[in-house]
């Protein structure tokens, strides 16, 4: 078996928006070196400054080198008939079958890691950065950041991991789908095999113990493994994968549960690569405010971060059908509740209930007081009810709490005793912060299981309808 130790040089983090200014490649076969092949490209792009000052590699030094479509076919004729391995082989890979199927060809050989491998069958060492691992190991690596240099001092590191694999690891590494060289170089492969086939929220950290991505899952080792099941060449991606450093996993009952926490955790730790919920808010809310008469006026608008709304809804239809009843309830304006566009209320979506009592006619203090006591009972209205579903053990239920309409916190209820007061229950769950989020998913799933509700409130348990 020969295998191809490949090492290059960029302009950058990301094949898809950076160029290849150096490619080395190292025919190997195990034991020494079959063939040697290394050049400079010209990326068809300016190198930055500091690659510049890193590499040696001048704008200069590449004008008048080939382009990579130029040497492709080299490239290919290479690689295609070996084991590509590099150190981080998947910063490597990415950039060359990028580049390879920009010029027509397609690379799909397997791979070998040199920073897992130097993990498994040499244990124990400070750094597994090429360089440090030279020096630990005596290994000569001249010319630092340059593709030859850095390409031979792999070779050389690479016979060393043969010569010392007693227990079969490269063989190993290369079954089936070779799934350990998709993993992020610095994650030790026991913290995903050890993932349990469960749901819950699991943890990426960075070097420095930072988190830097929260998710949830049905599934935690399924779902952490569909993070690595691809190698893209963006540079979101190529990032997040090099900053992981380590995974940790919170177990959770049921999928909501796990749903629920992840949110949580977005909001508590703000995670760098977090980005779906930090925007979020429902769509449409219900504001109070004074019109310039000091009537108090009641309205469904889009929701907006810097008012406070009295109540939230995800559809319009949602918060005009509340008004509506708190129309009915206190006999309020419609058009005071811009229901109602004409002073009459006759093209008014109530007017045909309208008692004729207006704010055109009713004072501004007895009106408001009504507005208020409108208020007031919609909050009394809004459901308190706790969601039950199973445990992680056997001898216990889940619980989700949801008081007066705002989520008030989860946790589990052992021996399956729902306690038959609400504080008595509030002292058996964890309080968790409360946000629009979270309230739209529990309440979803509650209309969509009804069985697992227990309510706590005189009032009618509503909920929104699941669209």
């Amino acid at each position: 078996m020969l295998y191809a130790i490949v090492d290059i040089e960029t302009t950058g983090s990301y094949a898809a928006g950076n160029g290849i200014t150096e490619i080395a490649i190292v025919v190997h076969d195990g034991k020494q070196v079959v063939d040697f092949y290394e050049t400079l490209i010209n990326p068809n792009a300016q190198i930055p400054y500091f690659i510049q000052k890193l590499t040696g590699i001048t704008n200069s030094m590449v004008e008048n080198a080939p382009r990579f479509s130029e040497v492709a076919a080299r490239v290919h004729e290479l690689l295609k008939d070996k084991v590509f391995v590099a150190h981080n082989v998947n910063f490597d890979y990415s950039f060359v079958k990028h580049h390879l199927e920009a010029s027509g060809y397609e690379l799909g050989v397997k791979k070998l890691c040199t920073v897992r491998m130097a993990r498994k069958i040499l244990p124990g060492k400070t750094s597994y950065s090429l360089g440090k691992l030279c020096v630990q190991l005596g290994i000569n690596h001249a010319n630092h950041h340059r593709a030859g240099g850095d390409a031979m001092a792999t070779a050389d590191l690479f016979a060393m991991l043969v010569a010392n694999d007693a227990e079969g690891v490269i063989n190993t590494m290369l079954k089936g789908r070779n799934r350990e060289q998709y993993l992020p170089p610095h994650v030790p492969v026991e913290q995903v095999d050890s993932l349990p086939p469960v749901p819950g929220v699991y943890y990426f950290y960075n070097i420095g113990g930072k988190v830097i991505y929260v998710g949830k899952a049905k599934n935690l080792k399924r779902r952490v493994k569909s993070h690595f099941s691809n190698n893209k060449t963006g540079k979101q991606k190529q990032d997040f994968l090099r900053d992981i450093h380590r995974i940790s996993y919170k177990e959770c009952a049921t999928d909501l549960m796990a749903h629920i926490l992840e949110s949580t955790e977005i909001r508590r730790l703000w995670p760098m690569y977090n980005r779906s919920q930090r925007g979020y808010l429902p769509k449409f809310g219900l504001f109070v405010y004074e019109d310039q008469k000091g009537y108090k006026r009641i309205a469904i608008e889009k929701n907006k971060q810097v008012l406070k709304p009295v109540h939230t809804f995800n559809t319009l239809i949602e918060g005009h059908n509340r008004i509506r009843e708190m129309i009915a309830e206190f006999g309020l304006c419609a058009r005071l509740c811009n229901l109602a566009k004409n002073a009459d209320c006759t093209n008014g979506v109530f007017a045909d209930s309208c008692t004729g009592v207006c704010g055109a006619t009713m004072k501004t203090k007895r009106y408001n007081r009504k507005v208020d006591d409108a208020v007031k009972w919609l909050h009394k209205t809004l459901p308190t009810f706790a969601l039950v579903d199973k445990g992680i053990n056997d001898d216990e239920q889940s619980c989700i709490f949801i008081n007066k309409g705002s989520f008030y916190g989860m946790g589990y209820l052992h021996d399956g005793v729902m306690p038959d007061n609400i504080l008595e229950l509030q002292e058996k769950l964890e309080p968790m912060p409360d946000n629009d989020y979270i309230r739209n998913i529990v309440y979803k799933h509650a209309a969509k299981n009804p069985d697992k509700c227990i309510s706590f409130s005189k009032f009618e348990l509503m909920l929104p309808e699941v669209r």
